[in-house]
């Protein structure tokens, strides 16, 4: 088995690695103490400033989609180049966070699709109706 490279590392650190090799890593990590030493030294480097621009691009995700972009990725609403880079980043680069943030997106429009908005009304005036009524 080879060697992960400093990148690879360097993701699994920043969990931007696929869950399977996530796993993997972490499982090599626990028996293999010189890579596990290495891992501790490319955390320091991290960690005292000495950053690359893929570095930079990486920690602040400049390469992922907002939360609105991928709300209107699902809403299908986005013209045909977005569109693309996004189905793209989701499931060609498999960026767990936007993975993440799209499944979330997804239950929640499913949970309001499930409750009507006669039963939402209906809840809104139950949660009313004390305040409505005059106190003696």
């Amino acid at each position: 088995m080879s060697l992960p490279s400093d990148m690879e590392l360097l993701a699994f650190l920043d969990e931007g690695l696929p869950a399977q090799q996530m796993a993997a890593l972490e499982t090599r990590l626990r028996s293999d103490q010189t890579l596990l030493k290495r891992l501790a030294e490319l955390r320091t480097m991290r960690d005292v400033g000495l950053h690359s621009i893929g570095g930079i691009w990486r920690t602040h995700r400049l390469s992922c989609p907002t939360r609105q972009q991928l709300g209107n990725f699902l809403m299908e609403v986005l013209d045909p180049a977005e569109a693309e880079y996004i189905r793209f980043h989701i499931d060609r680069i498999g960026c767990r966070f936007c993975q993440a943030s799209l499944e979330d997106l997804r239950q929640r429009a499913l949970e309001a699709s499930r409750e009507p908005a006669r039963r939402r009304s209906h809840k809104y005036f139950q949660t009313s109706v004390g305040r409505l009524r005059k106190n003696p």
